[in-house]
């Protein structure tokens, strides 16, 4: 490849093979043969030379396995051959029923079936040419998905290369794991919104995100079991497919089992009805298929279906119980969720005395009352949650459950804070149901970056009662640490408090993100950094002074100044600044190119590409990475791309270095502004 070195060419290479082969050992054999330290040495190596030589980077690249596109949105794919959907029963009659009609449509040869965990999970078609991925689509209707390979390589167990060099296609689920399915579910809760019923909704929700930083978060896995056109292949058999799907770098499910007769299945179904909860993925029921491709080819399918499989589901588990009682819990973010105390019963292998309720218009629309006689089921297996209501056996004496007038914790006001939002939440931000997420937002790496003051400690601290709001933590002592027992010695206690000393001198915009004042997250906290000289002037600011700054609107605005005129946030900000934490904007941006997005194409010779976006930045303008009619200016260097064509179809303004340094004297002469503004060759100077 042109102006790389051959050795960082081979490099290169066998970084990605080696990485690659790790991957598999970790994702695929769950079986490691390197440290996490040496696995992220490895990868730190490629990012650096793929950073020093962007023309090396394919789409292949395991550096490729990050969010942050935001896609435009998903096109339409045709299958290669039908995706289609399996025939279902509940019923062990029903399955013998199939095994008959399999042997029939055989003409009564003996058969073989291979038994698969149904996963709870979403359909997917992989192709790849020569062993390298290309595509990943859908099932959609079966004859045409959608390409959502920008989302699915973000999946460590789907290769990006195979083991072999080979063109192939195969199918299998995506799906979400139980424990990444709780977590989700209970951030979705905190944040106001509805939870997902069951990991297949969640699974398809992620999948078809446009932006890929929230499915890079989601942690999703996958299972593989269909080889399209196996007998291509020398594949004659399911059970030597799954063999080689394996081997050839696919995650194939460990669970599946090859049996000689119907009865065998039925055992396996009987097996896996007991034993699923404790899987660490949900499954549904199992797939049952006729092991030999060739007898598979003679049983054929419908328009529907195949003739040689079929679903054998596991039943659902529902149990009746009594309310006797609704809580009320408070969140981490402040949200209150209505639970169900209920009669004590036996439900999927445990004992369930609460469910969820959810929030009141799941509370209104299932018409529940404390007193009614009810049915809950575990969703997705994890949670328990009521379901449905048994009007029939109401007697009168139910009780409509009417959301709290105040915070059962702190006795503060509750509400919305968007009108469109369906939770009702605490408003109070020093609720102290709230103190560990508000101390965790605090001390993390988008904050006052604390290092080792986790999740488990800050709940350590709170219950011990030595942090009652986020400013005590600057006023925690050896002594202090020391009641929380085992686990801290001397050294941590010097590594913490020397962690906490360090973090006063944090930027402006890091304090305020840590405050945790409601819509206002790393950029907003950035963007009230860069207009606002310290946190005392953000403090006094108007309702009026805010909605003046270009992305804060009359919502955030009012949040902003009701969090201030809070009695408690006075407190707080007096405490900081006692102990010494930086309260000054080092930040704050200029005027003179304040409103004006610019666009930079081709070498320049005053700036490099980072340089000039920052020069452009702290004069208040953006900076944009593709032309559009909102552009205002594109700054033309030698040797342009097509954005300058784009650029002069649109008849934006252009301009040179020279031209845009000119630009920027009239603007800052006209604004009263003193700017430094490089040479080609020499240092900078004051106009």
């Amino acid at each position: 490849m042109k102006d790389v070195p051959k050795e960082m060419l081979e490099e290169v290479e066998k970084l990605r093979e080696e990485i690659e082969y790790h991957n598999y050992r970790y994702y695929i054999l769950a079986d490691p043969v390197i440290s996490d330290e040496e696995y992220d040495k490895l990868m730190k190596r490629l990012v650096q030379l793929e950073k020093k030589y962007p023309q090396l980077i394919t789409p292949d690249s395991p550096t490729q396995r990050v969010g942050g596109k935001v896609l435009e949105g998903f096109k339409k794919v045709k299958h290669s051959i039908p995706m289609l959907s399996l025939d279902n029963t509940y019923d062990e009659n029903e399955i013998r029923e199939f095994d008959k009609r399999v042997k029939k449509g055989l003409s009564s040869e003996e058969v073989e079936y291979v038994s698969e965990l149904k996963i709870d999970g979403i359909s997917i078609a992989l192709r790849y040419e020569e062993g390298r991925f290309k595509m990943a689509i859908t099932r959609g209707d079966g004859t045409e998905g959608e390409d959502v390979s920008e989302n699915v390589k973000l999946i460590r167990s789907v290769p990006l290369r195979l083991r072999k060099p080979l063109t192939l296609e195969v199918r299998g689920e995506i799906y979400m794991p139980v424990d990444e399915f709780k977590r989700i579910n209970e951030e979705r809760e905190e944040q106001g919104l509805p939870p997902f019923a069951n990991p297949r909704n969640a699974t398809a929700g992620t999948i078809r995100q446009l932006d890929t930083s929230i499915v890079a978060k989601r942690n999703l896995d996958s299972f593989i079991y269909y080889l399209v056109n196996p007998l291509n292949y020398g594949v004659e058999t399911q059970w030597e497919a799954l063999q080689f799907l394996k081997e050839v770098g696919f995650k194939t499910n460990p669970h599946s089992r090859l049996c000689k007769s119907i009865d065998e299945v039925i055992d396996y179904w009987k097996i896996w009805t007991k034993d699923r909860y404790n899987l660490d993925y949900w499954v549904d029921g199992i797939a049952v298929k006729v092991n030999s491709f060739r007898q598979q080819e003679r049983l054929g399918t419908t328009a529907k279906s195949p003739r040689w499989a079929i679903a054998f589901k596991f039943p659902a588990e529902q149990v009746r119980t009594k309310i006797l009682d609704v809580a009320f819990q408070v969140g981490r973010t402040g949200v209150i969720t209505p639970v169900a105390e209920l009669k004590s019963v036996q439900l999927a292998g445990t004992t369930v005395k609460r469910a969820s309720l959810h929030n009141f218009d799941y509370i209104k629309e299932k018409d529940i009352k404390i007193g009614d006689y009810v049915f809950v089921e575990k969703a997705g297996g994890i949670i328990p949650q009521v379901v449905k209501v048994i009007t029939e056996l109401r007697d009168g004496s139910e009780k409509e459950i009417k959301p709290p007038d105040k915070c059962p914790v702190c006795g503060g006001t509750v509400g919305k804070l968007d009108p469109s939002e369906v939770a009702i939440r605490c408003l109070n931000p020093h609720c102290p149901a709230k103190l560990k997420k508000a101390l965790e937002t605090f001390v993390s790496r988008d904050a006052m970056n604390i290092e080792g003051m986790g999740e488990k400690l800050i709940e350590r601290m709170v219950d011990a009662g030595i942090v009652k709001d986020i400013a005590d933590i600057y006023f925690l002592t050896p002594f202090d640490f020391a009641q929380l027992g085992s686990g801290i010695g001397q050294r941590t206690i010097a590594k913490f408090l020397k962690e906490i000393e360090e973090s006063k001198n944090m930027p402006l915009e890091k304090l305020i993100a840590g405050l945790g004042i409601p819509h206002v997250g790393t950029k907003m906290a950035k963007i009230l950094a860069e207009n606002f000289e310290s946190l005392e002037d953000l403090a006094n600011a108007s309702l009026e002074r805010l909605m003046e700054i270009e992305g804060i609107g009359e919502e955030v605005a009012r949040s902003i100044v009701e969090y201030f005129r809070n009695k408690k946030t006075k407190e707080i900000i007096e405490k900081l600044k006692k102990a010494g934490v930086n309260m000054k904007s080092s930040i704050v941006k200029g005027k003179a190119l304040r409103g004006l997005k610019f666009v930079i194409t081709g070498e320049l010779d005053r700036w490099s590409r980072k340089e000039i976006e920052d020069f452009i930045e702290s004069l208040g303008g953006k900076v944009s990475s593709s032309v559009s009619k909102k552009t205002d200016y594109v700054i033309v260097g030698r040797n342009p791309g097509t954005k300058l064509q784009k650029a002069q179809k649109l008849g934006i303004k252009i301009l040179n270095e020279d031209e845009f340094v000119k630009l920027v004297k009239e603007k800052a002469e006209k604004m009263e502004e003193k700017v430094e503004i490089p040479e080609k060759k020499g240092p900078m100077r004051l106009f």
